[in-house]
């Protein structure tokens, strides 16, 4: 029975929809990612107001969350384009390899580890956000060409990680991870039978439920290897790369509307995982040890992470530092991959404080970076106060890709062009 004077549950449910699809909005236009109001929204919740913590409903909506995501990211994966750039992707994977062998090495006794958690930890200091980055791209104003450099290195490095958890979790017994790697296998087989099954026996006579279709497969096989011990994003993940895979089969079930149409869904329900999140932290998470711990992993990971970047780009591509840092420094968010392995860490291998909160700090502070750096302004404040803009700001850093469009050339029977004679300046 409710408590004289407490906030009816509907009502409680009202105010937090409105907490997190709008005032992460409204903070945007400082430079301040929406996953992370959403984070401090959670922490302010659960530690300072006692809401929300274990309700099963915030559990579900950041399951669909963390999943949406997941699949947004694996439709947007394009092997073609990953192969054209596979010697430089290649180079960057096995410079990445060596750097989590290296940082394994080092965390483990910096931190007290064995092995299985310092390899967890090397993953969540080292893994961009390939979801994440790819939502938040848009606000950084980067060109055609580095989003491609970011969208492939991004998803490079998180399909190794991806595989790298999965054969550190199960790695207790041999004869677990066999059964493991078997039942993924046996997973992937089946995903491209049931979507021709669906292209066969179903899309001829429901028209316009391929979305339907993805997204419960997405959900099934999350569930599915979140059973097997490595969470629900390699499921939707996989779902969404075997979408992909199938497109001249079934075009619209990785057209680029139904890749919007995942991205929107994503959109409403992600703010729920980032929330969700935000309530698992505890007030020592942010002790003293946690905050130097933090601190240590940003001085040291971040320049080692844009530094590696920018000087393979150099070495094979013959870009300048300005060039790669624009590359290196849209790649440093972790966010949703530091998360889940801090909540892995914390619930199976029981790391401290200094630990998990360590890693709370290194991955929020991180993902501010891109956008207090690249200082681009908001999309809806570049059109109308342009030059006040450019006084606040500075010049936009990559005029190539914010400057505005040409103006279309006169038509071939229009007289000569003078100030003021067209309109076009006006």
């Amino acid at each position: 029975m409710p408590q004289p004077g407490a906030v009816p549950s509907e009502l409680q449910y009202v105010l937090l929809l409105f907490a997190l699809l709008v005032v992460p909005q409204v903070l945007r236009r400082y430079r301040l990612p929406a996953a992370i109001t959403s984070v401090a929204l959670g922490a302010g919740a659960g530690l300072g107001l006692g809401l929300f913590f274990g309700d099963p409903t915030i559990g579900l909506l950041s399951t669909l969350g963390i999943t949406s995501l997941f699949l947004f990211a694996g439709l947007d994966v394009d092997l073609d384009e990953l192969r054209e750039s596979g010697v430089v992707l290649l180079q960057h994977l096995v410079i990445g390899v060596v750097v989590l062998v290296v940082v394994t090495l080092a965390v483990g006794p910096v931190f007290n580890l064995p092995l299985r958690p310092a390899v967890l930890v090397a993953l969540a200091l080292l893994t961009p956000s390939a979801g994440f980055i790819l939502d938040s791209l848009g606000s950084l104003g980067v060109s055609e060409r580095e989003r491609f450099w970011v969208k492939g290195q991004a998803v490079a490095t998180e399909l190794v990680a991806l595989a790298t958890m999965f054969v550190v979790l199960q790695s207790t017994a041999v004869g677990r991870l066999s059964i493991a790697v078997l039942a993924l296998g046996a997973l992937v087989a089946a995903l491209p039978l049931a979507f021709r099954i669906f292209a066969v026996q179903v899309v001829p006579y429901a028209p316009k439920s391929e979305f339907a279709f993805l997204l419960m497969v997405a959900v099934l096989c999350a569930f599915a290897t979140r059973r097997l011990g490595v969470y629900y994003l390699v499921g939707a993940f996989v779902v969404g790369i075997t979408a992909q895979r199938f497109r001249k089969r079934l075009p619209a079930i990785a057209s680029e509307r139904m890749v919007e149409a995942v991205e929107r869904f994503a959109s409403f329900f992600v703010p729920f995982y980032f929330f969700h999140a935000g309530l698992g932290l505890r007030r020592e998470d942010f002790g003293p040890e946690a905050l130097l711990a933090g601190a240590g992993l940003l001085a040291v990971m971040v320049p080692l992470r844009v530094g590696l970047i920018a000087l393979h780009r150099r070495l094979a591509l013959g870009e300048s530092w300005r060039e790669s840092a624009r590359i290196a420094v849209p790649l440093l968010p972790t966010l949703v991959l530091t998360l889940v392995i801090a909540e892995l860490l914390r619930a199976r291998f029981a790391v401290g404080p200094a630990v998990f909160g360590g890693l709370i700090v290194y991955t929020l502070v991180n993902t501010l970076i891109p956008g207090l750096v690249l200082r681009v302004p908001p999309p809806e404040f570049e059109s109308p106060h342009a030059p006040h803009l450019e006084v606040e700001f500075g010049p936009p850093r990559d005029a190539g890709s914010l400057a505005p469009p040409a103006a279309p050339p006169p038509p071939p029977t229009a007289p000569p062009t003078h100030r003021g004679g067209t309109g076009l300046d006006a």
